[in-house]
């Protein structure tokens, strides 16, 4: 039986893990593997897939925040109540994270599309047991101040650099089936009527019926909650058949998207 990590062992973990992350967020290198060397002989005789695992916690307790999260520590939520009170008791220790989590949001956006090759740029979504419960908006006797992850998805060029990726796949993929007409076709309606459509891009399937094309970006992983208005909900609802929503994610190292839709 595996014996219960410490609070000794939590708070250790929990600490090598923010300075990663705020390696990450600052953009500056660093090593997982050089990070866990160093903190194994602090354990009680963990494992290196024990510590992985929980540093996969860690990134499902930031998420359910509402935090930025380290990208290559996919979520996994089935965590201890120990495990995410240090992490809020961190939040609340230091402060300065959010600095770094306002610029995570709001820096210039590097657009790496040029560079990707479409034919392998959809994946699936992501296993049930990683996607986040609700976030939550408050910890500890404070209020979170900022959904640092609804305040990403808010960047109005980082929205607009993910539309312009699937809007080009589009018309990539119907050119492909030598698709020509319908591909000239395709409009950018965000662009052209505003965010009030209800809908991003009005896309053609190859027989010629209308596709109606929701696109949510982000920087982080797949696993990561999208948000959406009244008015995009009850869009997809209302034109369900037709509907489809692309989840682009890990946008700025290697643009990948999903497509979720209910036929």
């Amino acid at each position: 039986m595996a014996i219960p990590w410490s609070n000794t062992e939590v708070q250790l973990i929990v600490a090598d893990y923010f300075n990663m992350l705020s390696a990450e967020l600052k953009g500056e290198s660093y090593s997982k593997a050089e990070h866990r060397r160093a903190l194994m002989p602090l354990l009680q005789n963990r494992s290196e897939g024990s510590v992985e695992f929980k540093h996969q916690n860690i990134s499902a307790v930031l998420m359910e925040l509402g935090q930025p999260y380290i990208v290559g520590y996919l979520p996994r939520s089935n965590y201890q109540q120990s495990l995410r009170s240090a992490v809020i008791k961190y939040l609340d220790l230091n402060v300065d994270l959010e600095d770094q989590f306002e610029n995570f949001t709001t820096k210039e956006v590097i657009n790496p599309v040029a560079s990707v090759y479409f034919k392998y740029v959809v994946t699936d979504p992501p296993k049930s047991e990683n996607i986040a419960s609700e976030p939550v908006f408050s910890y500890g006797k404070k209020p979170v101040k900022v959904n640092f992850i609804k305040k990403e998805q808010e960047n109005i060029r980082l929205g607009f650099l993910g539309e312009e990726f699937v809007l080009e796949y589009e018309k990539w993929q119907l050119k492909k089936l030598g698709k020509y007409r319908l591909a000239g076709q395709i409009e950018w309606i965000s662009q052209k009527e505003g965010d009030g459509a209800g809908y991003d891009i009005l896309s053609r399937n190859p027989d010629g019926s209308q596709k109606y094309i929701e696109v949510k970006t982000t920087k982080l992983s797949k696993e990561t909650p999208i948000y959406f208005s009244r008015n995009e909900l009850d869009f997809s609802v209302n034109h369900r058949k037709r509907y489809y929503l692309y989840r682009v994610f890990n946008f700025e190292k290697n643009p990948r998207f999903l497509k979720l839709t209910e036929h």
